[in-house]
């Protein structure tokens, strides 16, 4: 949740539902105002819709034509509270269409149709056109937390959304095409685990900050000169 690499210029997760809009809205702004060519790319959950910065965030990127690529992963379930249960209009791709912005749905299962539409979102925003609004239709296999009995679903539900397991799809569409094998599979498995298991090391060996950092940035470290 409180990843962060500005060497690849992943801003991080976010704590706070919505949290990240303002943060990739004011990214945007910047690199707009500096003349860059970036497009910055901002991922939230369904029930981020529900909150105040989604609808200020979303018309402002309009109003400055911002290079956002809002992408919202509509899994049905904001935490455990279903989408109809929440939305009077559970097309969320309208909501961005009402302030003005391209906006789209697709389906959020299929790998090469996510890639497709995110790739015709990012040429549209370069060309200086302003945000583009991707709603990618999924779903979550697992509890929201180990602490989430699931008692907002049904056992048959989870499993026929399984049949469309975006990863296993893929792997199987790669294999008919001949482009991966079994053992290719198995070996891009082993490299992925080894490098989950050398990065849970690394943090396990680090160290804990020291107790005279606790309370700094909380104000400007700036001192009038």
């Amino acid at each position: 949740m409180h990843l962060f690499d500005a060497k690849t210029r992943f801003y991080g997760g976010n704590a706070i539902v919505g949290g990240g809009l303002p943060i990739a809205v004011g990214l945007a702004l910047a690199d707009k105002m500096r003349a860059q060519n970036r497009v910055t790319c901002c991922f939230f959950g369904d029930g981020a819709v529900a909150e105040g910065e989604f609808h200020e965030c979303l018309n402002l990127a309009a109003l400055w034509k911002l290079p956002v690529l809002f992408v919202c992963e509509n899994n049905l379930y904001a935490m455990g509270t279903r989408l109809d249960f929440a939305q009077s209009t559970t097309d969320v791709s309208k909501k961005a269409a009402a302030y003005g912005i391209a906006a789209e749905a697709v389906d959020g299962m299929d790998v090469l149709a996510v890639e497709t539409r995110a790739k015709r979102a990012i040429a549209n925003i370069r060309a200086g056109t302003g945000p583009y609004f991707l709603e990618c239709r999924t779903y979550r296999f697992r509890a929201h937390s180990m602490y989430d009995p699931e008692l907002y679903r049904s056992k048959a539900e989870v499993e026929e959304w399984k049949k469309r397991d975006p990863i296993s799809n893929l792997v199987s569409l790669l294999k008919q095409q001949g482009a991966i094998s079994d053992a290719g599979l198995a070996e891009i498995e082993r490299d992925v685990a080894k490098e989950l298991d050398d990065a849970v090391a690394y943090a396990e060996a680090g160290t804990w900050e020291p107790l005279a950092d606790l309370e700094r940035f909380v104000y400007s470290e700036r001192r009038p000169s």
